[in-house]
């Protein structure tokens, strides 16, 4: 055996693909089956249709393996991996029988696939095992790496190759190939699943009762006279049962759109088709300015599926959905999904992705520290980290949260991270905010460890021969590593927590204070690594008769960046235009919670750090701030907090001149928040908040609507003012109202208003932790207009 295993019991006589040199414990939930013939096995054809059905690696994953999974020196256990026949699910064995869906992951959610010791968790706990027997599944969101070991290399790089086919078939999946996978008239593969659980005898055939289990499966409590009189009109064969065309039926009637066929039928008229001129009235319609004729007709190309009717140029109600449901059909706009913005500006120019107390991957008091999540957060868009330094043992500094329980890792070890991972999403600069804690040894090691593992990557010196008048751009700095850090031409170095420290400390004494400020040494090889980010104290917003170079960083606590916003607004806007600040958390928050970073952006702050390992609505804020331009991590900051005479005040910022209007119209397949509780079915709301300059930030929402979380309807209209529209952030969000404790979270979905689209959208949700809720998804009628 590879390592710690059980003895098995024999096959299960509910798996019917269970291979019979891979059996499954008694007890323990099997993957989902594959359909008999009556269904087609619409898994294979799913995977013929991706052209992987001959492929030899994905053939050997449906077949499965059994993978040794690492989680310490101690906890190395053998369990069963397969390909389900989607393509797009792969199903896990358990120790312990746990819940269906906790069996399953996605390869949708895969974030990277790793060969050899490539994670901190093969590289501390694999090394008994040869490299190219090992792999690391990482995945989006907070879930943490599956660390595995195949009994072979080739079995291996059998699951390493096939993972990655199979993740590029689906990205370079058109919307077309999609639809055309799974066409309108056939039953969806995601529901084949629920159809197996729900048939409990296994006939093939669905009685009145196992209809009913199956809705409330997928998170509909439909009223019973209604469902059994369409139970009743789809049981052609007068059986009390329905099989084969006759569920697909039951289903395709049970998923019909009938507001997407109002809106069809209005611009069709009575041929029920839509022509590329009626297409192209539509558009116009939605807003879409720069629609043409030509652009409605390569609509039709590409998401039409009846071939006669592209060949006459229309467009069906099948290729409508499917357009409506595609990213050309989407709230966010597709132009603003790669890097539009002009990249040619200085640095402080910019918001700037930013992580606070990088290396944890939980509370800042006892929780544990990782490379993976500074792996996590450049993966995430992050492009400032930072290293909290302490002297380790050995001569070799180490990064963790001072005077707490959380673990301690080497800082060799991260900026090796940082040199494997800060490009792999994003080519434009990172930088690393040093919190030095180190003698003057160990900075000197510090600084050698950034020399030799960074090599050309770190920045060394200027750009240009003299000191600039204003920083770099991104783009100049494509590939480069900042270090912001303190100068040693300061006699003493000052920590963000010595800066956070003092302001806790004012009514102390004196002698306090003077201890708290005792001058330390920075050694000049680190020093001289502080090149654009020279770490200097704000002191004061007043204008100097020498203006302070533009390399100066202030970093600021929350509770200090707040009073500069609100009692001197339009100097410390000025200051920002110039310099960058960084925003970090209060030390008093132990649990890593997050502060709202929005007041710090209405004042231009760029590196507005936050609790990466914390999701929340803060987090949803920063990911929605930077899901555009390409999500690059640099994000242009609007006109206002780019102009060095500039008279803007976030405190106040003049009357309102924009006008959003959304009409909340219906939700599809929102998730069951208790998906192993048949009778749990979701009571949504929809609210949506407006994160901008105090005098615009507002939430208003709708009814909720009882016991349908599947196919809900609200057709209500919210409407909000705007004084500063270029600044505004929009959150959908759904929640499951509950009359005596707190709406529980369903989904949510935020993004700038500058990059919402109007007319009718999708909005496609996201889960707490940012992954996708794929199909879950609101569909709104957007209008913004201008005073």
């Amino acid at each position: 055996m590879l390592c710690g295993s059980w003895r098995s019991r024999g096959r299960q006589p509910e798996e019917p693909l269970v291979p019979a040199q891979v059996a499954t414990p008694v007890g323990h939930p099997s993957p989902p089956a594959s359909q008999d013939a009556s269904t087609k096995r619409p898994g294979l054809r799913a995977l013929k249709k991706m052209g992987l059905s001959e492929d030899e690696d994905v053939r050997a994953m449906l077949r499965g393996s059994r993978l040794c999974k690492i989680r310490s020196r101690t906890w190395q256990k053998e369990r069963l991996y397969r390909l389900q026949e989607d393509g797009m699910s792969v199903w896990f064995q358990r120790r312990i029988p746990r819940a269906p869906s906790q069996h399953i992951f996605f390869v949708q959610h895969i974030e990277a696939i790793r060969e050899g010791h490539q994670s901190e968790g093969l590289r501390h706990f694999g090394g008994a095992f040869e490299p190219a027997r090992c792999l690391t599944i990482a995945f989006k969101g907070h879930r943490k790496n599956l660390d595995l070991v195949a009994p072979t290399a080739e079995e291996a790089q059998r699951w390493v190759r096939g993972l990655a086919k199979l993740r590029a078939r689906l990205e370079a999946m058109s919307q077309r190939e999609r639809l055309d996978q799974y066409p309108p008239g056939d039953t969806h593969t995601w529901i084949h699943s629920y159809l197996h659980r729900a048939d409990s005898n296994q006939d093939s055939q669905m009685s009145f009762k196992e209809i009913k289990n199956l809705l409330r499966m997928v998170n509909v409590d439909m009223n019973d006279m209604y469902a059994y009189r369409l139970f009743k009109e789809c049981d052609h064969s007068k059986n009390e049962r329905l099989e084969g065309p006759e569920i697909e039926e039951f289903l395709r009637r049970l998923l019909k759109r009938p507001e997407l066929e109002e809106i069809f039928h209005r611009y069709s008229g009575e041929d029920r088709v839509l022509s590329a001129p009626e297409l192209l009235e539509f558009l116009e319609d939605q807003g879409e300015r720069e629609a043409t004729l030509a652009h409605a007709q390569q609509l039709i190309h590409t998401y039409e599926l009846n071939e006669t009717a592209k060949q006459h140029e229309l467009m069906t109600l099948d290729g409508f959905m499917m357009y409506l449901l595609s990213p050309e059909g989407a709230a966010l706009d597709p132009a603003h999904t790669r890097v539009f913005q002009d990249m040619d500006q200085p640095l402080a120019h910019y918001f700037v992705s930013s992580s606070h107390n990088t290396y944890l991957t939980d509370s800042q008091i006892g929780g544990p520290s990782s490379t993976e999540a500074y792996v996590r957060a450049f993966a995430q868009g992050c492009r400032c980290v930072e290293l909290d330094c302490w002297e380790g043992p050995g001569g070799e500094p180490v990064i963790y949260h001072g005077h707490t329980l959380t673990s301690k890792i080497l800082f060799r070890d991260v900026i090796q991270a940082v040199r494997e991972h800060a490009f792999t999403v994003s080519p434009y600069p990172v930088i690393l905010s040093l919190e030095n804690h180190c003698g003057l040894e160990q900075q000197a090691a510090m600084a050698r460890h950034l020399h030799t593992i960074l090599g050309d990557m770190l920045v060394t010196q200027t750009l240009d021969s003299q000191n600039p008048e204003e920083l770099p751009s991104p783009e100049r700095l494509k590939g480069r590593i900042l270090v912001k850090g303190k100068k040693s031409e300061d006699s003493r170095i000052l920590s963000d927590r010595e800066e956070e420290d003092e302001e806790e400390d004012e009514e102390e004494g004196a002698g306090a204070i003077e201890q708290r400020r005792r001058a330390k040494q920075i050694s000049p090889e680190l020093s001289a690594l502080a090149v654009y980010c020279c770490a200097t104290r704000l002191r004061t917003l007043r204008p100097a008769p020498v203006p302070p170079q533009p390399c100066h960083v202030s970093s600021l606590s929350e509770r200090q960046a707040k009073k500069l916003s609100r009692e001197a607004g339009n100097s410390f806007v000025r200051h920002n235009v110039r310099h960058l600040t960084r925003v970090y958390p209060l030390g008093l928050r132990m649990n890593s919670a997050n502060y709202s970073p929005q007041e710090m952006w209405n004042s231009g702050c760029q590196l507005v750090a936050l609790n990466f390992q914390t999701p929340g609505y803060e987090m949803d804020l920063n990911a929605g701030r930077f899901l555009v331009n390409g999500q690059c991590g640099y994000v242009l900051k609007p006109a206002c907090l780019r102009q060095p005479n500039t008279t803007f005040d976030p405190e106040c910022p003049g009357p309102p001149r924009t006008t959003l209007t959304v009409q909340v119209l219906t939700a599809q397949q929102l998730p069951k928040l208790n998906a192993e509780k048949p009778n749990s079915i979701v009571d949504p709301l929809v609210r949506i908040e407006i994160h901008g300059v105090p005098a615009d930030c507002a939430r208003k929402e709708t009814n909720y609507v009882l016991n349908n979380g599947f196919n809900p309807r609200w057709g209500q209209t919210l409407q909000f003012q705007l004084r500063v529209p270029e600044l505004a952030l929009v959150r959908f969000v759904v929640e499951d109202y509950d009359v005596t404790s707190p709406n529980d979270f369903v989904g949510q979905f935020t993004l700038p208003l500058s990059s919402l689209k109007q007319g009718y959208r999708h909005i496609h949700l996201l889960s707490k932790d940012g992954a996708s809720l794929s199909p879950a998804t609101l569909f709104v009628h957007i209008c913004i207009r201008g005073s």
